[in-house]
């Protein structure tokens, strides 16, 4: 192998799972010769790690891949690989309509990538979606790179058993699967050696999780009192999760966990109990509010998010209000609103689709609403004192910019260094973020 190191460029796409997976994929090739760079120029490896949730995502990679046929006939040893959940639901059919791309890997399989890489160099193409028996994690460096800074994310549960009517994931990702408790220490141990002090626990549906541990079941909240007990880890974070598996030692660690920040995402997807059913959510909308009720008991300042499809098939205008109901029954601090798009291979995507204008229209009121909550939750901040983690410098001189205990961000006029954790006064509240002076 060349002692000059092979340039590697990762577009990441969707959500955090994915960037996830990106720093291990580039630490997998990393064993092959191969560093990081910031832009396909000059790349020797290009790969796209794909998300399969938002509208036309397969559409999106193959006009991504058609930028770099330059690139491509200007190197013919360029290698260009496509990652992700795209992957995943294409397949061959990638390299059947892109034949310049040269490896296709699915999310359960990147632990192949140096085996499917070394393939493609030798002029082959490589192809692997199978949902392997062993866990990658098993198979990927032990060690994780040098953090970027003092936050981090950490997968501890993979798939998705729900099969909610529009979703692509248990499809893409497969089974629920959660990884044993002393493999997440360790990984958490680690990265706390290199200066993080924040970790956010990542799932498909995260509150799922169920690792081994001495022959024993973890649920989430006791991994989560165990990573506590790290010295150095301040923060604790988790995300996506389920209504369904909301249990009640996991409500109660929003109460008695003290380093378990008071944001929590839930999402619900709609307020109507018969667009819920037709969704398979497997709870109705009072159900769902009664548990917001419980976690607020448990912790009275938490910050909640969640997600919203309108425009679900069949959905009507009674349908519609029952969803602006709810919204303003749980008054969210923070929230994420999508039209329907129809996912392949789904079960909603054979149903008819909400004329359009209707979902337009309805997208935009429900976005009003959940703005207008959005403002009034960091607008409320004014005054309070938080916690403030800085993660980098601000836009202005001499200002540091960091996420509070609610994961709003925060503007300080200081010289503190990064990975530093203050108190802050909020003083002033913009249209997405907060000022704020040291104490």
């Amino acid at each position: 192998m060349s002692d000059v190191p092979k340039k590697l460029y990762i577009k990441t796409y969707g959500c955090q799972m994915n960037v996830y997976d990106s720093e291990r994929m580039a630490e997998a090739l990393g064993g092959q010769g191969y560093e990081q760079v910031d832009s396909p120029e000059g790349a020797d490896m290009i790969v796209l790690n794909t998300c399969h949730i938002r509208e036309k995502a397969a559409e999106k990679v193959y006009s991504e891949l058609g930028r770099y046929k330059g690139l491509k006939a200007a190197n013919p040893d360029l290698k260009i690989g496509v990652a992700g959940c795209v992957a995943q639901a294409e397949g061959a059919e990638i390299m059947r309509r892109q034949p310049m791309v040269d490896l296709v890997v699915g999310p359960q399989s990147y632990h192949r990538l140096p085996e499917m890489e070394a393939k493609a160099r030798s002029g082959e193409k490589a192809l692997d979606t199978d949902f392997p028996e062993e866990l990658k994690f098993d198979h990927l460096p032990k060690g994780r790179k040098a953090s970027r800074g003092p936050t981090a994310f950490l997968t501890v549960q993979e798939g998705c058993d729900k099969f909610c009517a529009f979703c692509v994931v248990p499809y893409t990702r497969g089974a629920e699967v959660s990884r044993p408790v002393s493999r997440v220490l360790r990984e958490a141990e680690g990265l706390v050696e290199q200066g993080v002090r924040e970790i956010t626990l990542l799932g498909q549906n995260v509150n799922a999780y169920h690792g081994q541990e001495g022959g024993e079941d973890w649920g989430l909240a006791r991994l989560i009192r165990r990573l506590a007990e790290i010295d150095g880890l301040d923060r604790i974070r988790f995300t996506t999760s389920h209504p369904n598996d909301m249990e009640d030692d996991l409500i109660a660690a929003h109460g008695d966990c003290e380093k378990l920040m008071p944001y929590l995402h839930l999402p619900v997807q709609s307020g109507s109990d018969r667009i819920l059913k037709r969704m398979n959510r497997g709870h109705t909308a009072q159900e769902y509010l009664r548990l917001i009720e419980r976690i607020r008991a448990a912790r009275p300042d938490i910050l909640m998010s969640g997600d919203f499809i309108v425009g679900f098939p069949e959905e009507t205008e009674e349908d519609f209000q029952a969803t602006m109901d709810l919204v303003e029954a749980v008054n969210y601090g923070q929230c994420f609103s999508f039209k329907y798009s129809a996912r392949p291979g789904t079960p909603a995507a054979e149903r008819p689709l909400v004329e359009q204008a209707a979902a337009d229209d309805r997208l935009q009121r429900l976005q009003t609403l959940l703005t207008t909550q959005q403002r009034a939750a960091q607008d409320a901040m004014v005054g309070r004192e938080v916690g403030v983690l800085f993660e980098k410098a601000g836009r202005l001189p001499g200002q540091m910019v960091g996420k509070s205990d609610h994961l709003h961000a925060v503007h300080v006029q200081c010289d503190l260094p990064v990975g530093t954790l203050a108190r802050v006064r909020i003083t002033e509240s913009g249209p997405n973020s907060l000022a704020g002076e040291l104490l």
